[in-house]
């Protein structure tokens, strides 16, 4: 495990000065993830370290939390590179942390983990991935003497900012700020608003899996669902894992995920119940009411008055980069204009990552008996398992129990694709 993560509820009592028992409107809280990469040491350094030495800046002290991050970062590789026993060491890791006041959220950020607000179930970026194609990451690559290619920085490192990898970072001529790859953060200040409900602190373990608007939505579900936010990550971490580890790539990697309420003066339980109050007027998006069950993606077959159709089983919902609109859409808002009939016809299996769109030209689409069995077996339940399902808000003319397996899933594809959806 390469992944570290830190937690402090009150990082004033981390600095030289420690003030104790500080008021709760007056705590700075610290959440900070830190992924590793060409192994743990560097990350494991900055899960003990990064918030005291941050604590430990004289603009910290003085109230700059902003210049208090950027010193503070560029203070981590200092000390790791002082310390006799990381003098060969190869390794980094990204950073994210987030330092919550009673008004205030300030992120900083070096590397592709990530910070997210959620707004009314609405995804708020607060802070933006360092990749080695984008055009200032570029620049500072190449004008330091390193090039790019396939994406990473010298052919090597797939992201361009980060605590360690000093290889990257031997220019006695340059700032640190300037170096190939830099330790230097982008520092996002967000005031907090009565919409705010929650930020997700994680690594691209998730991010790869899923897009920030898709685990903002199911992270609302199960606050509304009224779930402990340990066992939400928890069940986001499982929705992300691959379903066969040895092949590597999206779902294979190390994950680590914070959720953390922004109360604004409410209690726990007060909290709780006007998320659920939101989620229940549909005031903001949300997860349907399956992910708030208990997490899982099981196989359903369920219509919307889009007259979609959707298979969800175990695996990934594959991310796209941010929509124009300002929110990231996942593999199944992107999909959502194909239009069958001057109806939308949809069909997803996610059961094992692939993807099948249907339109007008698509009714033949299963037209041998190899395909129907495939498309069968993709909405199997679980052996022993049987799972009710109420109609969501928006249903149309659906039972209130669907029986699996699909009995004539033929039939009930080749209906949707005419909009011929009848109930049963």
């Amino acid at each position: 495990m390469e992944d570290a993560h830190a937690t402090i509820l009150d990082l004033q009592t981390q600095s030289d000065r420690p003030r104790q028992d500080a008021p709760a409107d007056e705590r700075l809280s610290f959440f900070g993830v830190y992924d590793g990469h060409g192994g743990a040491k560097v990350a494991l350094f900055a899960g003990d370290n990064v918030h005291q030495i941050i604590a430990k800046q004289e603009a910290f002290k003085r109230g700059d939390i902003e210049q208090a991050l950027k010193d503070g970062f560029l203070a981590t590789d200092r000390a790791i590179l002082n310390d006799p026993q990381y003098e060969d060491e190869v390794s980094g890791c990204t950073a994210t942390v987030a330092i919550i006041s009673g008004k205030k959220i300030y992120v900083g950020n070096a590397g592709d983990s990530r910070t997210v607000l959620g707004v009314k179930g609405r995804a708020k970026p607060l802070s933006f991935d360092h990749k080695p194609q984008n055009e200032g990451e570029k620049a500072r690559i190449t004008a330091a003497g390193g090039f790019v290619d396939f994406g990473r920085v010298n052919g090597n490192l797939a992201l361009s900012r980060a605590l360690g990898d000093f290889e990257f970072k031997k220019s006695h001529q340059l700032a640190p700020e300037q170096q190939i790859v830099t330790a230097y953060p982008d520092v996002t200040i967000h005031d907090i608003s009565e919409d705010d409900e929650f930020v997700v602190v994680a690594c691209d373990g998730i991010w790869d899996c899923q897009s920030s608007q898709a685990v903002v939505e199911f992270v609302r579900r199960g606050i509304a669902a009224k779930q402990d936010l340990e066992k939400i990550c928890e069940n986001m971490m499982d929705n992300c894992l691959a379903s066969n580890s040895e092949t590597g790539g999206v779902g294979c990697d190390n994950m680590t995920m914070s959720v953390v309420g922004i109360l604004n003066g409410q209690t726990k339980e007060e909290w709780y119940e006007k998320i659920a109050q939101r989620v229940a007027n549909g005031d903001g998006p949300c997860a349907p009411v399956e992910y708030g069950q208990d997490g899982s993606l099981f196989p359903e077959l369920f219509f919307t008055n889009a007259w979609t159709a959707e298979f969800r089983g175990p695996g990934v919902h594959h991310n796209f980069d941010d929509s124009d609109s300002g929110y990231d859409m996942d593999m199944d808002q992107r999909s959502r204009n194909i239009v069958a009939g001057g109806k939308k016809g949809r069909i997803i299996l996610l059961g094992d990552g692939s993807e099948i769109l249907t339109g007008p030209e698509d009714a033949d689409m299963i037209d041998n008996e190899e395909e129907e069995e495939d498309l069968a077996s993709q909405a199997q339940p679980v052996k022993g398992e049987e799972h009710d399902h109420k109609p969501l808000p928006t249903t149309a003319a659906v039972p209130e129990k669907i029986t699996r397996p699909i009995i004539d899933a033929k039939e009930k594809i080749e209906n949707m694709v005419k909009g011929e959806v009848k109930s049963e």
